[in-house]
């Protein structure tokens, strides 16, 4: 048959953001891909697997229609916690994609954040863009067994569901081990469940152009925020941000000058970050799954790869040498944030010191 003269496969694309941004998070810090995923690529590897299972040619199968749905912090709790640029920065990624967002506002449940009705909106809009798009495919991207009604439902109306599903699991940084699974009762409805684990281990395996193109080639921003929520931000597919120096640009250190901030951190104090605001450099202790400690006794500062200003996390070793701006997170507790990595300080005069971060950031301040 020909099949260029078969009817157009319309497919339509659903996120349960939060699912997604987990799955990104994992193939960043855990996997030894190291890469996030390329929403782009991610939508070219649908249309390839829908005209496999459909039985046509991979021109006929389109994404016509692409939604994300999560939950969102309002405007003045994002400024508060500094997540505004996160923020913007997600929705642009999105936007250029052309992928329509739902945003619901979050919760504060027992002291904590928490995303609620997510599901049921999904379910509602995927039902209705079938219908009234036609549909032929909904590709869904979740893992909860609260969309088995959806599916149910869009299988009575002859809509097909392809449940991209992942299961893997990791040990955190506390820790603690975290376990992502679809629902079996999900997979048992779904008409074309795919196992991503496998599909982007063998395909990576066996250089699939495909596969190798649903994840992120270039540095980038560290661009999306994570919290003791789990709401965490991940996956972006952006630019890397003009490098320290270019015009436009200007690091942690100059910013501070210009706006009269400290030179460096001092030791003095409750603690010896010093005040918010305050520039410092010291070394890192420590790096796990995506977070950090930047030596500053007597409490060191906490980091993740979200507060870097320039570089990839995956390329910070422990013992490196990183500038940074002294931060509150949403404990009200010093932080290290604008972290960037820098070369060893070479110290001048006559200081007679040990080559250790708290010291080196005495003698600096009394030679600047």
């Amino acid at each position: 048959m020909n099949q260029m003269n078969s009817p157009l496969i319309r497919v339509g694309v659903f996120y349960d953001g939060n699912y997604f941004l987990k799955i990104s998070d994992y193939y960043y810090f855990q996997h030894e891909r190291k890469a996030r995923i390329s929403l782009e690529g991610l939508h070219e590897f649908i249309r390839h697997q829908v005209a496999e299972e459909e039985d046509v040619d991979v021109r006929l199968a389109q994404v016509t229609t692409a939604h994300f749905f999560r939950g969102r912090l309002s405007a003045t709790e994002a400024r508060d916690k500094d997540r505004l640029f996160h923020d913007r920065l997600l929705d642009d990624i999105l936007m250029n994609l052309g992928v329509c967002t739902h945003y619901m506002p979050l919760k504060t449940r027992d002291g904590r954040l928490q995303e609620k009705g997510i599901d049921v909106w999904l379910s509602l809009e995927a039902l209705e863009m079938a219908l009234h798009k036609t549909l032929d495919v909904v590709v869904l991207i979740a893992g909860d067994s609260d969309y088995v009604p959806l599916i149910r439902k869009l299988n009575t109306v002859g809509t097909r569901v392809m449940l991209l599903n992942w299961d893997f699991k990791y040990e955190d940084f506390k820790g603690e081990t975290r376990v992502t699974r679809a629902s079996q009762h999900l997979l048992e409805q779904a008409t074309y469940p795919v196992a991503m684990h496998a599909v982007i281990d063998r395909g990576l395996q066996e250089q699939d152009e495909v596969v190798e193109n649903m994840f992120v080639t270039q540095s980038e921003p560290a661009a999306f925020a994570p919290s003791t929520n789990g709401f965490n931000y991940a996956g972006a597919t952006a630019s890397t941000p003009p490098a320290a120096g270019a015009a436009g640009a200007a690091t942690p250190a100059a910013a501070a000058a210009a706006a009269g901030a400290p030179r460096v951190v001092r030791t003095s104090g409750p603690t010896a970050a010093g005040p918010v605001g305050t520039v410092g450099i010291s070394t890192i202790k420590n790096l796990k799954n995506g977070f950090g400690f930047v030596i500053m006794p007597p409490n060191n500062l906490f980091f993740s790869y979200a507060d870097l200003s320039e570089g990839d996390f995956n390329d910070l070793r422990e013992g490196d040498w990183v500038e940074f701006t002294v931060g509150r997170n949403h404990r009200d507790e010093d932080c290290a944030r604008n972290v960037r990595k820098v070369a060893a300080p070479n110290l001048t005069g006559d200081e007679d010191v040990d080559y250790e971060p708290a010291a080196v950031g005495q003698a600096l301040s009394a030679t600047l």
